[in-house]
């Protein structure tokens, strides 16, 4: 199904959903971004103690998560496709395939080796 949905039509969704309930005046940046924080701690919450959580509870979060990422983007007017071509392209520049390949540490240790210090 994500194939075939673009983010425009998920981000009009959850501006109606919010505008048929009267929320909009509630949806400030600064409130938002403590929502999403709050459903992204809800999502570790999942996997603490090495659980395994149910698909469900998982698709939930995940759920929550994108909702109010979404509501984010309506808020601000940040147009998430073009956010994350953005920041693709400064991470492929930031972490080069051929320095970072199969590396889980630090950037700053591998960026120090890249500029020969």
């Amino acid at each position: 199904m994500d194939e075939d949905t673009y983010i425009s039509t998920l981000k009009g969704e959850t501006a109606r959903f919010a505008r048929e309930r009267d929320w909009e005046k509630f949806h400030n940046p600064k409130d938002l971004s403590m929502a999403l924080a709050v459903e992204a701690s809800e999502l570790m919450d999942l996997y603490l103690w090495d659980r395994e959580p149910d698909r469900e509870a998982l698709e939930d979060e995940l759920g929550d998560v994108l909702h109010f990422l979404l509501e984010m983007s309506n808020a601000t007017g940040v147009d998430l496709s073009e956010a994350f071509w953005k920041k693709q392209g400064k991470n492929e520049i930031k972490y080069p395939a051929d320095l970072v390949r199969g590396r889980a540490d630090k950037y700053s240790s591998y960026k120090h080796n890249r500029e020969g210090r």
